[in-house]
């Protein structure tokens, strides 16, 4: 499952890479989610694609059980995509009101904002 994995990851950094060298902001913010998202795949496939039980201590007990799955890279994936979201947001935002402001979304258009 990781090559497969690893292969997913590798087409998503490179589609967000093609994505961001283009010319327009909107090309440039789907490029800037899916870095996010490959991201989010790299941390969460490094962690170990195995399945486990829940890292749940039983009473009495000092340890848990051996095979636990580690909660840790789900947090933090879980917290990068809301970060990730509210960043869409505030871009989408960012996006609209340039476009109102000098008419165009090709990047090169977007340095004289003098209007």
């Amino acid at each position: 499952m990781e090559p497969l994995m690893a292969l997913a990851i590798g087409l998503l950094y490179a589609a967000a890479i093609f994505m961001m060298l283009r010319r327009s902001i909107v090309k440039l913010v789907i490029g800037l989610m899916l870095l996010s998202n490959a991201a989010n795949l790299l941390i969460f496939t490094t962690a170990g694609m195995t399945r486990g039980v829940p890292p749940l201590i039983a009473e009495g007990m000092m340890l848990p059980p051996s095979g636990v799955a580690d909660p840790l890279p789900q947090a933090v994936v879980l917290t990068a995509i809301v970060i990730a979201f509210g960043v869409l947001a505030f871009a989408v935002v960012l996006i609209r009101r340039a476009y109102e402001v000098v008419k165009a979304d090709d990047l090169d258009k977007m340095k004289d904002t003098d209007t």
